[in-house]
Parts: C-alpha cells; structure tokens; sequence
C-alpha cells in the first residue's frame, strides 16, 4: 500500500511557510539550523526566547519537588489538586468568574492540546465551525482533525479587527455547532470591545451554538483597554468553554501547562476521557506552574518589558516606507500591513536572506492574512538584542521599498 495514501486528507497543512527554508517535516532541526547561522527567531510566539527565562520562584519550587522524588508519578488527569485550587482564585480575580476547582478546571499540557481536547465533544463530520479570519492557524486545523468544517468570517483590518456580526450571521446554516474565537487575537493582538463580546455572545445563544474562547494571550493587555471574559458574561458560563495557557503571560512556554475552563455538564464530558486523551501533565511543571500562580511579581516584572517592548517594535516598524503598523493591544506580536512590499510569503524570505531574521508569513492566518507578516518582538530577554533585530528587519524592508519606489 502507498503510504501516502494512508494519510487522512484531513491533516492538511495550513502552517506552510511559517518558517522560510525550513523543511515541513523538519521544523525543529530547520530552525535549530537557523539559530546556528546566526540567524533571529522571531517567528515562535514564546516570550524571551531563546534567552533564560526562569524565575527565581519558580526554579526553587522545582528544585524542591525534584528533591521530593515526586515528579516521578502521575498526579490526577485532571491536574494537580492545589494548581486546580490556584487556578480557581486565578479565574475569579482576573476573570470574573467563582468556579470550582474540582468541577470546572481541568489542567492539560499545554493549551494547543486543550484547543483540541475543548473541542472534541460536540464536533462530529460534516459539522460547521465559524472561525473568525484572521486567527490562530491551529483553529481551522483543529476544526478538520476532528472532521469538522471551518467556516472562515472575515475581521477587517479597517475596522480593527472588531467582529461585525453580519458577517457572522450570513455564514450560520443548520450543520453550524460551534463559533472558535481567539481573544486576543493572535496574531492581530486587537482585543474585541465589550459591545462586540456582547454582540458575539448574543449571537452564539440566539442560534444555540457552543463558544469556545481561546486566551492564551488574555495576561498582557495595554492601553488600560478592558478585557471582557465572554463565559463571565450572563447565561454564557453554561454554553462556553475557554481554554487559557500559562505560556504567554508567564514566559513559561517549555513548561507547557495549560487550562480549561466550564461548567459541570461539559466538564464531564472532558473528565471522563482526559486519561486517555490527555493522560497527565507533567509532574514537574505543575509544581512550576503553581509557583508562577502563587508570584505575582512574575507577571508585573513581565508586562513592564513587554509593554516597553511593544512600543520600541512601533517606533521601529511604523517608519518602515510602504508598511502599516498599529500599536499593538495585547501580547508579545506585531501585525504589519506589508502588501505595498509584496507578498507575505516574499516579504518573509527577503527578512530572512537580508535582515537575518525569522518571521511568520500571514497567509497562514486565514485569507485576511494575506499581504501581512507576524513579527514575535517579545522574544530575547534584553530590549537592546530585539531592537537591533527589528533596526536590521526595517532596513531590509527600506531596502525593499526603495527597490519598488516606495519612499
């Protein structure tokens, strides 16, 4: 039999290109490559790579569990006992909303996995997804693994990515089960307004659809712009599943601990296969993770930089001839308008051959990523190595510009 053949035609690629050079099958060692030319990654949505990143708390708390010879055994499927407990205060501080830790939290590694995993009771084949474009790549390929069909809903960028719910409402049929949104969004960082949570939250009880809100970036939102949790909304908690991450916000990517959050009826449903699925996150982590909750040093020092970070990658990247740039709302992103230069795809590799830097393409994204490039200026750890990166990124693109008549 061609083992080609064998492959379900619903693992499709959807992150091709996402690093220039960089063989499909061989993203780690591509990329591991690059680093040993020399090259910036600035194409992994991981705070301060590829610099240490540890804090002081957390690596303590971790040296301890070692030394306890704990991390050697399983804890529950569903999480750590007292990270479930420190998630909880988490959701309800930050979050608006009182859950209970053995009821509603469910601790998974990482939160790609719990994308998933969140999704996978209510998708059957041929069920329709409403998927707002641009976003996560990893939505419409979740959506397909499942045998699921994205439906993508256009954001435009004119409008700053906020949802326009006609455009949500012309796309509804009756195969239509769930709307997948990431809020944030990644990678445009814009945080949709309250209204238009309201709006969406309106729309998914008025046609009985299940939300699942992915905020793996909800940590770090700037210009006192308020962030509104769609399941702490009234009569959302009971049709709403949201997955959060401890990556972005904690800079704790390697640990991969991620979380997800609903009511009993769903929970069941995600409780009653976490062993098989999911089976137990690490030990090891957990402990970190509950540390990193338990600080609260950790995530000021970390919006301090990112904040300054992401105003250092404006300056740097609005001056750019033919290029648009907003400031960016949340996160550790920048999202430029580079169709002037070219397309995404050539406008990544010209970065990569002239600036020696390592950018995602937008196409990825969704259609509305087209003629744009995603740029990770929260990594490396000290604000003079990520400037000079973007100094040498704005030169190629002058460059660029310069050859296009673009001034």
């Amino acid at each position: 039999m061609d083992a080609e053949k064998c492959l379900n035609d619903r693992f499709v690629d959807i992150h091709g290109g996402l690093f220039a050079k960089v063989a499909k099958a061989d993203v780690g060692e591509g990329v591991g490559n690059l680093i040993a030319q020399g090259y910036d990654i600035m194409a992994w949505a991981d705070p301060f790579y590829p610099d240490p990143a540890i804090p002081p708390s957390v690596m303590a708390a971790m040296l301890e569990s070692l030394k306890s010879g704990f991390p050697a055994h399983y804890t529950m499927p569903i999480g750590d006992t007292e990270l479930r407990r420190e998630l909880a205060r988490k959701i309800k501080r930050a979050n608006g909303m009182d859950v209970d830790p053995s009821r509603n939290v469910l601790v998974t590694p990482g939160s790609d996995s719990g994308l998933l995993y969140a999704m996978m009771p209510f998708i059957s084949p041929g069920d329709e997804i409403l998927v707002p474009d641009p976003s996560y790549p990893s939505n419409s390929l979740d959506c397909r693994i499942l045998g699921g069909v994205p439906v993508p809903v256009p954001l435009m960028e004119e409008d700053n990515y906020q949802p326009d719910i006609a455009e949500f409402e012309r796309r509804v049929t009756p195969r239509t089960r769930m709307l997948l949104v990431t809020h944030p969004n990644n990678p445009t960082t814009t945080v949709w307004r309250r209204k238009a949570v309201e709006e969406i939250c309106a729309f998914a009880k008025r046609h009985d659809l299940v939300l699942v809100s992915d905020q793996a970036f909800e940590d770090h939102i700037y210009d006192d712009i308020e962030f509104a949790t769609p399941a702490a909304l009234p009569g959302m908690f009971e049709r709403t599943v949201t997955v959060f991450s401890l990556s972005k916000g904690l800079g704790l990517s390697g640990l991969r601990v991620g979380y997800i959050v609903t009511n009993d009826r769903f929970m069941d449903a995600l409780y009653g296969a976490a062993v098989n699925v999911l089976g137990a996150t690490n030990t090891l982590a957990q402990a970190g993770a509950l540390a990193a909750l338990r600080d609260p040093a950790i995530l000021k020092a970390n919006y301090e930089i990112l904040e300054r970070r992401r105003r250092l990658a404006h300056e740097v990247f609005s001056t750019i001839p033919g290029v648009k740039a907003r400031p960016s709302e949340s996160g550790i992103l920048s999202w430029l308008n580079i169709e002037r230069l070219g397309t995404s795809a050539e406008v990544a590799a010209w970065v990569l051959e002239h600036a020696h830097v390592s950018i995602n393409e937008g196409t990825p994204y969704g259609l509305q990523g087209s003629g744009h490039v995603r740029i990770v200026h929260g990594c490396f750890r000290d604000d003079d190595r990520a400037v000079k990166a973007f100094i040498r990124i704005k030169g190629a693109l002058t460059e660029l510009a310069a050859a296009k008549g673009i001034r």
